[in-house]
């Protein structure tokens, strides 16, 4: 967990959801109050977000006593009881919605990640996300990829240059791009990866005769053009598979023999995993 972009994170929002107070709270319960509350799972799945939960009861007060009974990365079913907070119950109301908003989102991506995970599991493949995230939640989610057996792609623009379609159009062709980016690489004493989006054979055949990246990407390629892809490339490069990559196909896009494949549905547009906290 990187403490900076968390405590960063965890400041917006409460300071999004507070405002200029809980006025609920403030309205109906004594400002001694004292309580207790459960995280319950509701649903099953794989859990994430139980360090960052702590983070934020922490954060929002240091004298709440958590007891956690599951760690993250674990199985979950329905009933179980993830961990318990002690301590100034409007404390304990203030974190509740942040905690669960979180966890929930975070459970589902890994839930979804170990579930493809262990549908390639017979293969070499490796499962990558992609930055198809929620703006300024990308860290939390691609924390559960990794939480849910997955790998981490590049974390944004910075980290890998990446060369798709629209960047090999505007720069004029493979050749170009491939190019300018060592060069830029060079001329900015910068140590990156460099990986290209191919759309077909065709231009396969331009990147290998160019050379000069680490790894390329077969895009919304047909199984037969995939298998014949990687027998062409025959390890002289990463490859990664995209584009059309359901739960449906992921395991026959794995059987083509591709290091690694990506997909965006691992956080673009996954469900969250149902979970409650309850007083008692």
């Amino acid at each position: 967990m990187d403490k900076l972009i968390i405590d960063q994170f965890i400041k917006n929002a409460v300071a999004e959801d507070l405002g200029d107070g809980d006025h609920t709270s403030l309205s109906t319960i004594p400002a001694n109050a004292q309580g207790k509350a459960k995280l319950l799972i509701k649903e099953d799945g794989i859990v994430a977000g139980v360090e960052l939960a702590l983070a934020i009861f922490n954060h929002i007060d240091p004298r709440l006593i958590v007891e956690t009974f599951i760690k993250d990365g674990a199985a979950v079913k329905y009933g179980d009881i993830v961990l318990t907070v002690s301590g100034s119950t409007h404390s304990i109301l203030l974190a509740e919605r942040l905690v669960l908003n979180c966890m929930q989102r975070m459970s589902g991506i890994a839930t979804k990640t170990d579930h493809v995970v262990k549908l390639i599991g017979n293969y070499k493949t490796k499962l990558l996300d992609t930055r198809k995230t929620t703006p300024g939640l990308r860290y939390l989610e691609k924390w559960a990829v990794r939480i849910g057996g997955g790998v981490n792609h590049r974390i944004g623009l910075y980290d890998m240059i990446l060369i798709k379609d629209n960047h090999v159009d505007y720069a004029g062709g493979i050749a170009n791009a491939i190019n300018s980016a060592n060069q830029y690489l060079k001329d900015n004493n910068k140590a990156l990866d460099i990986e290209i989006e191919v759309r077909n054979l065709s231009e396969l055949d331009e990147v290998l005769k160019n050379g000069k990246v680490n790894r390329i990407m077969l895009d919304n390629f047909t199984f037969a053009d995939l298998k014949e892809a990687v027998k062409t490339i025959n390890g002289k490069y990463i490859t990664e598979a995209s584009g059309g990559i359901t739960e449906e196909n992921v395991a026959e896009y794995a059987a083509c023999g591709v290091d690694f494949i990506s997909m965006g549905a691992l956080t673009h547009s996954v469900k969250s995993l149902d979970m409650s906290l309850k007083a008692f």
